[in-house]
């Protein structure tokens, strides 16, 4: 009788320190993903589809699952588990102006938060998970893809802060 051969732990990718900007953490991921889904929920474009998706006493825990989405994909934390792509393949109403608002929305965020080089990093890979996700709910729609351009940058007009006078 021979002893079976050891089980090779699961590996996983984690990011290194060389990989993560300095003083990119929880906390900042945390105040990124709090301030832009306050944005967004008041936003007149994406707004509604935030509000009629997730109900207020579902909100923070879908926080907290973007707070580790965003975790997972920035500090290789590992803690999100979840599948996105059929919960937002249920909202119908979403199309290249929800894309271009949510990104828009996002890069002003992360731009008054975090410092350049982070801020920049939170950027590249928001607009790779909103172009990717606007390609797949294209694709389960249906549409044709072969001669879809990709999203032009959506530019806000600059914020003015309650109180402040022009």
């Amino acid at each position: 009788m021979s002893a079976s051969p050891p089980q090779a732990a699961p590996t996983r990718l984690r990011r290194t320190g060389a990989l993560t900007p300095q003083g990119l953490d929880e906390a900042m991921i945390r105040r990124v993903v709090d301030h832009f889904y306050a944005r967004a929920r008041e936003d007149d474009l994406i707004g509604p589809v935030f509000r009629n998706a997730v109900p207020d006493d579902r909100w923070q825990a879908h926080l907290d699952t973007i707070a580790d989405f965003w975790s997972s994909m920035l500090l290789g934390s590992g803690r999100y588990k979840g599948r996105p792509m059929p919960k937002h393949f249920a909202l119908t109403e979403i199309g290249d102006a929800h894309f271009k608002r949510w990104l828009a929305l996002f890069r002003m965020t992360v731009n008054d938060i975090c410092p350049p080089d982070i801020a920049a990093l939170f950027i590249e890979r928001s607009e790779r998970v909103g172009n990717s996700f606007r390609l797949n709910i294209r694709l389960h729609r249906g549409d044709d893809l072969v001669h879809l351009e990709p999203l032009e940058r959506e530019e806000l007009p600059p914020r003015v802060e309650p109180g402040e006078n022009f």
